[in-house]
C-alpha cells in the first residue's frame, strides 16, 4: 500500500499536474499569438520578402502548431482523468470488495478487509506502472514541444551535451552511495551511468572538433581558384538601388527599431502599393567606397535619379515657413524640396520642437527624398512583367473584359504604355477594372495610345478630381483663357500620334510667365489649383507645363467630375 501509494503521489501530483499545466499554458501562449503570427506572414508577404508558396507553408506550419497544443491539453486532461480514475476505482474496489465478502461470502470484516485490500492494491501496482508510464510519456513530449526532431534523440542531445554535468552528477551519486543508510547498489550503478554517458559525449566533442579542424584545413589547402564569374552576369541591371558612403552603413545596421532605413524602406513599399496600385521592385541597398562618407545616391536602372547628404547622429530641423534656423548646427538644404535646414545635435531636438519647428531623424529625410523620386519615376518601374502580373491578378470576373481586349485590340505592351502615361502624371492604376474598361472602350474609335490614355482619364473623372480637392471641399481651377486654347489648337499640326506642337520660343515664354504669374496669385491667396484646358491640347500643355513646374496637375473638362464642386482661383 506505501509503494502503490508513492507511485499515485508522484503520478497525480508531480506528473500528471505538470504537464497538464505545461500544456494548458502553451496552449494558451500559442493561440494567443496565432493572430500577430498571421499578421506577421502577412506583412511579409505584402513587403515581398517571401512568396506565396513560402507564405502557405508558414501559414500551415502555424496552424500544425496551434492544432498540437490543443490536441495536447486535451491529452492532458484524458491522462489527468485516468488518474483520478485509478484512484476512484481502487475505493470502489476496495468498499464494494468488504461488502461483498461480508454479505455474500460470509467472511468476517477482517478477512474480507485482508482480502480485499491486498487485491485492490496488487491490481492497482499492475495498473499504476502504464499510467506512470503514459504520463511520463506525456509530460515529456509536451515539455520538449519548443525542440525540433524526435523526443528520444532530443533527450540524449541535451543530456550529453554537457560532459561535465555528467561527470558531476556521476561524482555525487558516488558519494551518496557511500553513506550510511543510502541502498549502494543503484546509487553506484547510477553513478557507472552517468560516467559512462560523460566520457562518450566527451569522446565525440573531442572527435567533431578535430574533424571540423581537419576540414577546414583540407579547404585551406586546396586553395582552389576563385571560380571566374560569367560575362553574363554584367548585363544585370538593378531596377532601384541606394548606395550609401560608409558613414551611413549604420542607419541599416543599427539596433531593431522605426528608425532603421530598411524598415521605412518596406512600409514605403507598402505605401506606394496602396497609392499608386502596384508594388515597386526591391530596393537594393550597397555602399560606395568613391562617395562622400555622408553622402548617398539614388539610381534607377542603373541611372542617377538623386543625391544628398546626412548626418547619422544628427536631426534635421526645418522652419515650416520656410526660413533659415537660428539654432547652433549645420546649415544644408532639405534635398527633397530645396528648403533651408539644419542638422543639430540630439540635445537640441527637444527645443526644437517646442518652438514648432520640424525635426526629422536621418533615416527619415532619405526615404522621404526616396518616395519623391519613386513617385518623379515610378512610370519607368512598371514593366511589361509587373502590367502581366497585374492582369494575372485581377478577379476572374474581369478575366472576360481581358481576353476580350488583349491581343485583339491592344497589346499588353499597350496597356503598359497607358498605365505608365497615368503614374506619369502620379494617377493610381489600383482602380484597374476601370481603366480596362475605359481602354475597351477608346480602342472601338482610336488605335493610338495618347487618345486612349486621355479616355481613361475622362473615366477616372471621378478619381481624379477627388485627389485634388482643396481641404474645404472643392477643386480650385486656374483655367486657360480662349486666346491660349486657340493659340495650343492653332500650333498642333500632324495626325494620330505624330500630332506634335509647333509655337514659336516667344510665344512659349509668354505662355511660361503667365502660367507662373497665375499660380503665383492663387498662392497669395492660400490656394493650390489646378490648370484647366480642353481634352485635345491637355497633352502639349502638360508637357510645357511639366519642365517649370513638374508638381502642377494639368486637367481637361473631360475630367472634372459633375458633382465636384468647383471654385474659379483665376485665369492664364
Amino acid at each position: 500500500m506505501i509503494i502503490y501509494a508513492i507511485l499515485t503521489i508522484v503520478n497525480f501530483k508531480v506528473i500528471t499536474a505538470g504537464s497538464g499545466r505545461i500544456a494548458e499554458v502553451a496552449a494558451r501562449f500559442t493561440l494567443d499569438a496565432m493572430p500577430g503570427k498571421q499578421m506577421a506572414i502577412d506583412a511579409d508577404l505584402s513587403a515581398g520578402l517571401i512568396d506565396e508558396k513560402e507564405a502557405k507553408a508558414r501559414r500551415k506550419e502555424l496552424e500544425g502548431e496551434s492544432a498540437f497544443f490543443g490536441a495536447m491539453d486535451g491529452a492532458s486532461k484524458f491522462v489527468r482523468g485516468d488518474a483520478i480514475a485509478g484512484l476512484l476505482i481502487t475505493f470502489i474496489n476496495v468498499i464494494g470488495g468488504i461488502i461483498i465478502g461480508v454479505a455474500q461470502q460470509g467472511i468476517s470484516f477482517a478477512e474480507a478487509s485482508h482480502a480485499y485490500t491486498t487485491l485492490t492494491v496488487g491490481d492497482g501496482l499492475v495498473t499504476q506502472i502504464p499510467a506512470l508510464i503514459v504520463s511520463t510519456a506525456a509530460g515529456l513530449l509536451v515539455s520538449k514541444a519548443g525542440v525540433s526532431g524526435a523526443a528520444d534523440k532530443a533527450l540524449l542531445g541535451q543530456l550529453s551535451g554537457y560532459p561535465r554535468a555528467l561527470g558531476m552528477s556521476s561524482f555525487v551519486m558516488i558519494v551518496m552511495a557511500l553513506l550510511p543508510g543510502m541502498p549502494t547498489l543503484p546509487f553506484l550503478a547510477l553513478a557507472g551511468g552517468a560516467a559512462a554517458l560523460a566520457m562518450g559525449a566527451e569522446k565525440k566533442r573531442v572527435r567533431v572538433a578535430a574533424e571540423a579542424v581537419a576540414e577546414k584545413l583540407a579547404e585551406t589547402a586546396k586553395t582552389a581558384p576563385p571560380r571566374e564569374e560569367p560575362i553574363t552576369d554584367s548585363l544585370k541591371m538593378d531596377d532601384l538601388k541606394i548606395e550609401l558612403g560608409y558613414a551611413l552603413l549604420s542607419l541599416i545596421n543599427g539596433p531593431e527599431g522605426s528608425d532603421r532605413l530598411t524598415e521605412q524602406i518596406k512600409a514605403l513599399r507598402r505605401q506606394i502599393a496602396g497609392d499608386m496600385g502596384f508594388v515597386m521592385p526591391p530596393c537594393r541597398l550597397l555602399d560606395n567606397v568613391q562617395l562622400q562618407p555622408n553622402e548617398y545616391v539614388v539610381r534607377i536602372k542603373e541611372v542617377e535619379a538623386g543625391r544628398g547628404s546626412v548626418f547619422p547622429n544628427l536631426y534635421m530641423v526645418m522652419d515650416p515657413d520656410g526660413q533659415q534656423i537660428d539654432l547652433p548646427g549645420t546649415h544644408t538644404t532639405e534635398p527633397t524640396f530645396g528648403l533651408p535646414a539644419t542638422w543639430v545635435d540630439p540635445s537640441l531636438k527637444e527645443e526644437a520642437a517646442i518652438r514648432g519647428l520640424t525635426v526629422v531623424d536621418p533615416a527619415t529625410v532619405l526615404s522621404t527624398h526616396l518616395t519623391e523620386i519613386l513617385k518623379a519615376n515610378i512610370s519607368d518601374l512598371l514593366s511589361y512583367a509587373d502590367v502581366a502580373k497585374l492582369l494575372a491578378e485581377l478577379p476572374k470576373e474581369q478575366h472576360k473584359l481581358v481576353d476580350d481586349i488583349v491581343p485583339g485590340s491592344i497589346t499588353v505592351s499597350g496597356i503598359q504604355r497607358v498605365l505608365q502615361g497615368l503614374l506619369s502624371e502620379r494617377i493610381s492604376i489600383r482602380d484597374l477594372s476601370t481603366i480596362l474598361e475605359g481602354i475597351a472602350e477608346a480602342v472601338s474609335f482610336t488605335r493610338t495610345i495618347p487618345s486612349i490614355t486621355e479616355h481613361v482619364r475622362a473615366r477616372l473623372a471621378r478619381q481624379i478630381s477627388a485627389a485634388n480637392l482643396s481641404p474645404m471641399g472643392y477643386l480650385p481651377i486656374l483655367s486657360l483663357s480662349p486666346a491660349w486654347e486657340v493659340a495650343f489648337a492653332e500650333s498642333l499640326i500632324g495626325d494620330g500620334e505624330q500630332k506634335s506642337l509647333a509655337m514659336a520660343p516667344s510665344k512659349l515664354g509668354e505662355f511660361v510667365t503667365a502660367v507662373r504669374d497665375g499660380f503665383e496669385m492663387a498662392a497669395r491667396q492660400g490656394e493650390l489649383p489646378v490648370l484647366l484646358t480642353s481634352p485635345g491640347i491637355r497633352t502639349h500643355v502638360r508637357a510645357i507645363v511639366d519642365r517649370f513646374r513638374p508638381h502642377t496637375v494639368v486637367m481637361s473638362q473631360a475630367e472634372v467630375h459633375p458633382r465636384v464642386r468647383l471654385k474659379t482661383v483665376g485665369a492664364v
